[in-house]
């Protein structure tokens, strides 16, 4: 099987998934401690990743798409 690596994902998804990276860093940074704290801040990880690269490794086996395609001429 081949996963291709193209952007899979639209602006407004990954500026969603930006906003909730960084609320989760937040408060796992500095309202909520402990293991929760630590989870939370794993947990944005991959959010924050798929935002900057564009890409949602999950999307590919569901055939999901959240890019607009550009119909050009």
């Amino acid at each position: 099987m081949q996963i291709s690596l193209r952007k899979n994902m639209g602006m407004l998804d990954r500026l969603a998934r930006l906003c909730i990276g960084i609320v989760l860093v937040v408060f796992g940074a500095f309202i909520v401690t402990g293991a929760i704290g630590i989870f939370l801040i794993v947990l944005s990880i991959p959010l924050i990743l798929s935002a900057m690269v564009g890409f949602c490794p999950a999307y590919v086996p569901l055939g999901i798409s959240t890019k607009r395609q550009h119909n050009c001429c």
